[in-house]
């Protein structure tokens, strides 16, 4: 599939445009605008300006109001008269397909919204047939109700992605079926095929994760760009690749790793983001997999970002979605050695806000009472690796022992190997 990607070698300028509501305030807008901009970045584009609006929800028909949506269209005229042509405009939520014809109509130039840009970075990033092909259904099920919109650049496509029919099949057709029939009939036969493919893909890594024997399986899951795959690198010595880009990480690593005398497997998997489109969840099953069936979940936690507390909740909901929330877990707050505070002035009487606060006094907030499930870290400048090997061997041993007691023998305590 190709119809959201983005050019990897000219970087193609967009405008951004979120909603303010009151379910949503003017700085939890900046904060997920902020993060479009890192999506936008991540898939290649680079953001020239914002557009907000405060209403009490999205119109049904654009989006945003009229009058917002005369002022956007103005200032891409603008550009172009200055010849700088802005190559496409993001909205922060997934769009209807009446809303893009509508936007598309008055704009006059690509229209993604967040799903669709996410979808962009995910076949971008895609490099195994496993991933490629649960990208490409995550694609068609957001295309398929979109279809009218998009059914003019299907027909100049072909037979699409592997379709196994083109357009020009006229005997493809029914009797009476219309062309945008045909291609949802066309796209509902390539989703079946699709899932046909990532089932059998799924019994193949049911039968892997079977012959890989009596070992306590350890997954790394968290937000995008918290650092999962930097620590994969370090505890399993491995060459996972970590960028600073979201989503650097999309198929499954899984390494066998021993500490002391103890072996295990470690599973590095895909960040989750807020918004996460449905389909995506749903079509990386076989790659969540690796989550459902781990023994233990190390949540990794960026905390020098200012958003983090909401990046916990966004995974523990995810968790929850995929009939994890109950599992063994420890949090593992990242990057200390990027946290900031703002020491406040001695005449300010204001209350004190998340950016006033020392990381020692965070540590003594709610973190405190997580206790020994949690560690804080920095995998970049490898400071506290070795208290965390140390509390993982213990977790990994604990649990080694409620699954297979009658092995108990061969692995004692830390302290006593």
């Amino acid at each position: 599939m190709k119809e959201f990607i983005l050019s990897e070698t000219k970087a193609e300028t967009a405008v951004l445009v979120g909603l303010i509501t009151p379910q949503q305030n003017e700085e939890k807008t900046r904060e997920y605008l902020d993060e479009l901009e890192f999506l936008a970045d991540t898939a290649g584009a680079v953001t020239v300006r914002r557009f907000t609006q405060r209403v009490n929800g999205p119109s049904q028909t654009t989006y945003v109001g009229k009058g917002k949506l005369d002022e956007i269209r103005d200032y891409i005229q603008r550009e172009e008269d200055a010849e700088r042509e802005v190559g496409m405009v993001i909205f922060d939520d997934e769009l209807s397909a009446k809303q893009m014809r509508n936007i598309e109509a008055v704009l006059k130039v690509k229209i993604l919204d967040r799903t669709s840009l996410i979808l962009d970075i995910f076949a971008m990033r895609a490099q195994t047939a496993n991933a490629k092909t649960q990208v490409e259904l995550a694609q068609y099920r957001y295309m398929l109700p979109r279809l009218q919109r998009l059914w003019t650049h299907l027909e100049r496509q072909g037979g699409g992605s592997g379709s196994g029919g083109g357009k020009g099949s006229v005997g493809l057709r029914g009797p009476g079926e219309t062309q945008l029939e045909m291609d949802q009939r066309i796209i509902r036969q390539r989703i079946s095929l699709l899932k046909e493919r990532l089932t059998e893909i799924d019994r193949q890594k049911t039968t892997q994760r079977k012959n890989r024997g009596r070992l306590i399986r350890v997954a790394l899951v968290g937000y995008t760009n918290v650092g999962k795959s930097t620590i994969m690198n370090l505890l399993a010595k491995s060459e996972v690749f970590a960028e600073n880009k979201l989503f650097a990480t999309l198929d499954t690593t899984v390494r066998k790793m021993t500490i002391g005398n103890l072996p295990f497997l470690l599973a590095d998997t895909v960040g989750f983001i807020r918004k996460l489109p449905t389909d995506l969840v749903d079509s990386f099953k076989s790659t969540l997999d690796e989550v459902r069936e781990a023994d233990l979940l190390l949540h990794v936690v960026d905390i020098s970002h200012p958003d983090f507390e909401e990046q916990i909740a966004v995974v523990e909901k995810t968790l929850g979605d995929l009939g994890c929330a109950e599992k063994p877990s420890m949090v593992v707050f990242n990057k200390i050695d990027a946290y900031r505070w703002v020491e406040k002035e001695a005449d300010d009487l204001t209350p004190p806000t998340r950016e006033n606060v020392t990381l020692e006094e965070l540590k003594r907030t709610w973190m405190a009472k997580l206790n020994e499930n949690c560690l804080f870290i920095s995998a970049r400048e490898r400071q506290n690796i070795e208290e965390m090997r140390r509390v993982l061997y213990e977790k990994v041993r604990q649990l080694h022992v409620q699954k297979y007691p009658y092995n108990d023998f061969l692995y004692p305590s830390e302290g006593d190997s």
